[in-house]
């Protein structure tokens, strides 16, 4: 078992602001050109010419946060890579056990090579839905959740990643599972919800209810929770109470301000006004007591995150 350098001290749970990478699928086929089956990045871990890609498509958030004085928190390009889509794309257990690992070994390189004392480098290995993020056909138990996500965790864990994060989840129980395998597998994690336009789970849960049955059923076991692939107008007049607020560490937002439905139709990248996705993260900020990590989700790419951490470096220094 490789031995992860951040495990047991997570630094962007402290004070400072992390920057996060954005949308990488978007990123890769729009800007880069590269094709993309089902939206699978992680098979560009298997060959030279895709990790080159990969190099490409991380290397400008390395830059990014060097040049904000903030520290980095990357995600594997595994959010493809359970069971049933691996399957479905043609691997076997053995061979998503072995694409888990270099996704993870892929961005402690990437760490060895770029960390500096002043910008820690945090490796996630990101846990993808079982179903598709905008729609899932198939919901489970949190028991199910637990042991369908349980070995992508595990093998994480192995490969020396600090944390694992459960991205675009779209109902509690599949968030609780995740959380439940990464605590037995000793690994610290991150529940990311999606919401629609109306600032609900496509299960109809609120963002605040949806965390509070995920603490209750794990005794608060993720360092904090994340909302993703939705836009900031979808949710930010949702962020309203108390408590629960604390419990949100990072925003990945989209780009558009497009329903999920309509992404799914849309022909084009709609990259939206990176300039007003940095003052939609200002925004945040000032509702978000403990927003920490900024990155981005579909359509966003390294101007966006550049414009979230233009706008809120400030008020995290403050912090």
């Amino acid at each position: 078992m490789a031995k992860a350098k951040y495990r047991h001290a997570l630094p962007q749970t402290g004070e400072s602001m992390f920057l996060a990478d954005g949308g990488i699928e978007t990123t890769l086929i729009f800007h880069q050109g590269v094709e993309l089956r089902s939206f699978a990045a992680f098979e560009l871990l298997g060959t030279e010419e895709g990790r080159r890609e990969l190099s490409a498509y991380f290397t400008p958030y390395v830059a990014l946060a060097r040049a904000h004085g903030s520290g980095l928190v990357l995600e594997s390009a595994t959010w493809r890579s359970n069971p049933e889509w691996g399957a479905a794309l043609g691997y076997g257990a053995e061979a998503l056990d072995a694409i888990n690992a270099a996704g993870i070994e892929f961005l402690l390189a990437l760490r060895a090579a770029e960390e500096t004392a002043a910008g820690p480098i945090v490796v996630s290995g990101c846990v993808g839905p079982r179903g598709d993020g905008y729609a899932p056909e198939v919901s489970m138990s949190a028991d199910e959740a637990e042991a369908y996500h349980g070995r992508q965790v595990r093998v994480f864990a192995e490969a020396g990643a600090d944390l694992v994060t459960a991205i675009t989840m779209t109902y509690p129980e599949e968030g609780i599972g995740v959380a439940r395998a990464a605590r037995a597998a000793g690994i610290p994690a991150v529940v990311s919800f999606t919401v629609e336009t109306d600032g609900r789970l496509r299960s109809g849960h609120t963002l605040a209810e949806a965390i509070a049955l995920c603490d209750a059923a794990t005794e608060a076991y993720p360092a904090y929770y994340m909302v993703n692939c939705a836009h900031p107008t979808h949710f930010e007049d949702c962020l309203a109470g108390e408590a629960w607020l604390e419990r949100i560490g990072g925003v990945r937002a989209n780009a558009s301000k497009m329903s999920h439905a309509e992404l799914d139709e849309a022909p084009e990248l709609d990259d939206g006004d990176p300039a007003e996705f940095g003052e939609d993260y200002r925004r945040l900020r000032a509702r978000l007591p403990r927003l920490r990590v900024l990155g981005g989700c579909c359509g966003t790419d390294h101007r966006h995150i550049g414009a979230a951490g233009h706008a809120c470096h400030g008020h995290a220094r403050a912090a």
